[in-house]
């Protein structure tokens, strides 16, 4: 498990190990290292996945990163300052992923900070927090900035997963119905609610976005296997369509 920050406040850095240092340039790459799943440590051939939690400041996306990685929620927790991130090894459906889980700063002001973070990202995680509309609001203009900056080259095929936060909250301005359908409307992103304070969905929303980036990568090979090609040497594919 590392943690890196990468900008402070008034030019301030927080102190980085040398050991936990993670190049962005391996993501999406297997490595060879010893992975802990389940309390046992298997050696083998890892899968480095990169996720980048977007959303405006105060929606959670620090906690729920730390919710999942450490299982603990600090409800003292202060704004991130330009990006952080977390790893975490796991299993799914047979696969082992190494999970890099970067945090951003939802801040207007940390824009230029962040967004060059935004390429080599496997899946985008839009959070907003359910007792704020604005911030709801604002995951199409999140999106938007994700496309620009991450230069990914498959737009269509790219994976999204759309968080809910903050469900342990009595008073709701977004409801789940109007939620789910704007993941329909927005490429049918799979939709969890969450809470990071009480554990709510953490596990089975970060599970989903690996299971959505190794679908998208079966998608690519299936396509590349089963395209075609007329008589005037154009090749055709299937697009990714709405589950």
């Amino acid at each position: 498990m590392s943690r890196q920050s990468e900008v402070g406040e008034e030019g301030r850095q927080r102190d980085i190990s040398d050991s936990d240092r993670v190049k962005s340039t391996l993501v999406g790459h297997l490595v060879w290292r010893p992975c802990w799943v389940g309390g046992n440590m298997i050696s083998g051939k890892s899968l480095l996945l990169k996720v980048i939690l977007l959303g405006d400041g105060g929606v959670g996306k620090s906690s729920l990163m730390n919710r999942y990685v450490t299982d603990r929620f600090d409800s003292q927790s202060f704004h991130t300052i330009g990006v952080e991130f977390l790893n975490r090894d796991l299993e799914v459906d047979g696969r082992l992923v190494t999970l890099q889980i970067w945090d951003t700063a939802g801040q207007e002001r940390f824009k230029s900070l962040r967004t060059p973070f935004y390429r080599g990202a496997d899946c985008c995680l839009l959070t907003f927090a359910v007792n704020d509309l604005q911030s709801f609001q604002n995951l199409g203009g999140w999106k938007k900035e994700f496309m620009y900056y991450s230069d990914v080259k498959d737009p269509e095929r790219f994976p999204f997963v759309v968080l809910g936060n903050k469900v342990d909250m009595d008073q709701r301005e977004v409801g789940g119905d109007e939620a789910r359908a704007w993941c329909e409307e927005s490429g049918c992103c799979p939709y969890f609610e969450t809470s990071a304070k009480d554990d709510t969905n953490v596990t089975a929303a970060f599970e989903a976005a690996v299971r959505e980036v190794l679908a998208a990568e079966d998608q690519i090979d299936h396509a590349l296997l089963g395209s075609t090609i007329d008589l005037h040497g154009n090749r055709k594919t299937s697009r990714r369509s709405c589950c």
